[in-house]
């Protein structure tokens, strides 16, 4: 039986403002299981939501000559940093010198510890598609330890103080049917570690106890796709549960027991954006390319069928998904054509098609609650398909490819504003943060805009970074730590040229 822990933002020494700005946080976006508003202890920090508390100053021009506190070469990852009780925490991957997880003091950049892991690397994926990489999980962390996902490991602890190894999990491989690669990453609630794993083979949600590895619960999840949003965490009605989303579907679960409480079956085929929670509501956005009648078949046969003769032959997947391949090839013939392909990979119970969608969900329900708790749903072009929204002001920001954004009122879905440039051509794989009344949105092309928080657009900056930028910055104590594909930055105002 697991033990009843203190949240660990009630444990630190840091005196009443600890508490003080832990209860502002839990208020403001409904669960924070962590220390310090200065801390950005996970992917997109408190509760995944991208958006700080904290009240010092945040740059707004910024370069690697211009407000620059230091800078590391760290080799190539997309992992986004994580940072607590003063530490920096970011990844790296080469086949030289394997899986390295490096540990920086917030303040300096000066290193207290790098830990590495020598990898077989035809142990790793064969394929990744572009731009995922190896080193892709963002790490998550409770104030003691550090928690990390790498393919060819699984789950696995950090001592924070020194980077001594405390546990590993080890988990299968996931594989997909398009080539993406692994890139999920592990969260902490109380005393586990909570891992969702959505890939096209062997999908599930499990919880480790944080202190030892042990599995606690590990709950199957057939009916989805391969897809990458973080767990998040809804309290409402006095009751919080793990919020996924996945294929077709939004679920709440128990996370005592990983039981499925609620489903809120209004989502697309492929979800990658994770969703952000702001008191008791959900709020999701998806681009899953096609219209409602494009199921997973449909993309198999146009990214497959490699000499397009409209059946899909066995050599042309990769061998661990045979078996499925067999059991769904009723006639013998060595190939899946027509009905063979429906449900052959994508679960016959949720033939959920792609399209594009904006919507907000009441927490808290019980069953199907599809009928009852979704607020609102709108379908229209404004989501990237990976790029998670950001609520803050009572607005719900998006931003996609080309530099496209759009706003909407977080109580009704009232378009605010639509399809307005923020002056930044290419591709968004990172999500939009917020903090000090500005909103820094990181194209990949290396180039961060910044907004004003407001009513309307407002363009205040466009900085650039030097190198292509696939990871979600993180903001603490008035600095911003921006992971490029090769190097970490520390920007803070008044900061000198770096090191």
């Amino acid at each position: 039986m697991r033990s009843q822990l203190i949240p660990t933002w009630c444990q630190c020494s840091f005196g009443v403002w600890t508490v003080v700005f832990g209860t502002m946080s839990i208020l403001l976006f409904g669960v924070d299981t962590y220390a310090v508003a200065g801390d950005w202890t996970q992917f997109r920090g408190p509760n995944a939501t991208g958006v700080s508390t904290d009240p010092e100053p945040l740059p707004t021009e910024f370069s690697t000559s211009q407000n620059l506190l230091f800078s590391h070469e760290l080799g190539v990852g997309i992992a986004c940093p994580v940072i607590t009780n003063g530490k920096v925490i970011t990844t790296a991957y080469s086949p030289e010198a394997g899986f390295v997880v490096y540990c920086h003091d917030a303040a300096d950049g000066s290193e207290i510890w790098k830990t590495k892991f020598d990898i077989d690397h035809d142990a790793l994926p064969k394929k990744i598609v572009p731009p995922n990489e190896h080193a892709s999980s963002t790490p998550c962390t409770d104030g003691e330890r550090v928690y990390i996902y790498f393919s060819a490991i699984g789950l696995l602890a950090l001592d924070l103080n020194d980077g001594s190894q405390l546990w590993s999990y080890s988990l299968p491989m996931p594989y997909y049917l398009m080539d993406w690669g692994p890139a999920t990453s592990p969260i902490v609630y109380e005393d586990m570690v909570i891992y969702c794993q959505d890939d096209d083979l062997d999908q599930y949600l499990i919880a480790l106890d944080k202190k030892t590895g042990t599995l606690i619960w590990r709950t199957p999840r057939p009916e989805m796709l391969g897809g990458y949003a973080v767990p998040v965490l809804c309290t409402a009605n006095g009751r919080t549960d793990i919020v996924t989303a996945g294929s077709g579907k939004m679920q709440g679960f128990d996370p005592a027991t990983g039981e499925e409480i609620w489903s809120c079956n209004s989502l697309l085929r492929t979800t990658m954006s994770t969703p952000v929670v702001k008191g008791d509501k959900i709020y999701a956005t998806s681009q899953s390319y096609g219209d409602a009648g494009r199921i997973l078949k449909e993309a198999l046969m146009e990214w497959k069928d490699t000499n397009q003769d409209k059946k899909l032959a066995k050599d042309e997947l990769e061998k661990p998904f045979w078996p499925k391949f067999e059991k769904a090839d009723t006639n013998g013939d060595g190939f899946l054509i027509q009905d063979e392909i429906d449900t052959a990979f994508q679960a016959p119970t949720n033939l959920v098609g792609g399209g594009n969608i904006i919507q907000c969900i009441q927490g808290g329900g019980t069953g199907d609650v599809t009928a009852t708790h979704l607020l609102w749903n709108l379908d229209h072009k404004a989501p990237s398909n990976i790029s998670s929204p950001l609520i803050v002001d009572g607005r719900m920001f998006v931003v996609k490819k080309s530099g496209i954004s759009a706003a909407f009122d977080e109580v009704t879905g009232e378009t605010i504003w639509m399809q307005k440039r923020i002056r930044n051509l290419g591709d968004y794989f990172a999500s939009p943060i917020a903090g000090d009344g500005k909103i820094y949105v990181t194209g990949e092309n290396g180039f961060m805009i910044v907004l004003k928080q407001g009513p309307e657009l407002e363009i205040l900056a466009k900085n650039d970074m030097e190198d292509t930028c696939i990871a979600t910055p993180a903001i603490s104590d008035g600095r911003i730590y921006v992971r490029t594909l090769k190097k970490l930055h520390c920007f803070a105002e008044g900061a000198g040229a770096g090191q």
